[in-house]
């Protein structure tokens, strides 16, 4: 999964929309994106649109809110049946396990709806190893503005004062054996260009998807994690060539030398 649409949880005459569009998750928001007063109708307009697409929830999250609403929310989206319940404000292990007791009571296949825990304060970036390893956890997901509101943290143009914090939630999943994190969203989706550049920069240090707030970020973002032609043509080369290779080791065409690390990322990549 590369990239996940938001949708406004309060704005059901978008979900389709955003479901035909180019986004491979479309991620319906219960939480930031929906005012107190409107709590109640959102819920009650994801968990019927998602009982009207069966056939799609394979590509369809939610994002329900923190605390006691939140477990309101997931009690009443888990009978629906969505691929993934994305947990704000998750700061504990004991949160995603109870988080998942809900899920076990209510949905309607065993271990059917996965969690992405959004890792959103100092806390949650502490206990990341702990929250990925929990149950049901497909992924991890950060979210930054909450993040430096929390810390104190002033990104600048290229960002480099997060770098830590996004370089300990990949460790973490990688650690845990999950797939690679969610990148953190982009709030200003006018300016493409800022966000490949950003992407980019992610995409170096390890996450393998990013969520956007506008349809226009989609396309971005697909393409920054969609390997090229060429990327794939050479992984296969040096797995061909290192599996008929008798050594264990081989000198790519470029005369660099390949051993089993440099096979791992290309098996990888292959299997993305």
């Amino acid at each position: 999964m590369r990239s996940a649409l938001y949708v406004p949880g309060n704005r059901p005459e978008l979900f389709a929309k955003a479901l035909a569009g180019q986004a491979d998750v479309v991620l319906i928001d219960l939480e930031d994106a929906v005012p107190m007063r409107d709590k109640e109708t959102a819920r009650r307009e994801a968990t019927s649109w998602l009982r009207s697409v069966p056939a799609h929830r394979g590509r369809i999250w939610v994002r329900v809110n923190a605390g006691d609403l939140g477990d309101d929310d997931l009690a009443a989206v888990a009978p629906c049946g969505p691929a993934a319940v994305c947990l704000a404000k998750t700061e504990s292990a004991q949160r995603v396990r109870a988080a998942a007791a809900i899920l076990g009571r209510y949905e309607p296949d065993a271990q059917t709806v996965r969690l992405c825990p959004l890792l959103e304060t100092a806390a949650a970036i502490y206990a990341a190893r702990e929250i990925a390893m929990a149950p049901r956890v497909l992924r991890l997901q950060i979210g930054e503005a909450d993040l430096c509101a929390d810390t104190g943290i002033s990104p600048g143009d290229d960002e480099r004062e997060l770098l830590t914090a996004r370089s300990q939630v990949v460790l973490a999943a990688a650690a845990a054996g999950i797939a690679a994190p969610l990148a953190p969203v982009r709030t200003d989706f006018r300016d493409l260009d800022a966000l490949r550049v950003s992407t980019l920069a992610l995409q170096r240090i390890g996450f393998r998807g990013r969520a956007c707030v506008h349809p226009a970020q989609v396309p971005v973002v697909n393409e920054v994690f969609t390997p090229t032609r060429a990327d794939l043509d050479r992984a296969r080369a040096l797995v061909t060539g290192f599996d008929a290779a008798a050594s264990g080791v081989m000198v790519d065409d470029t005369g660099r030398m390949v051993d089993s690390a440099v096979i791992r990322r290309a098996r990888r990549l292959l299997e993305r």
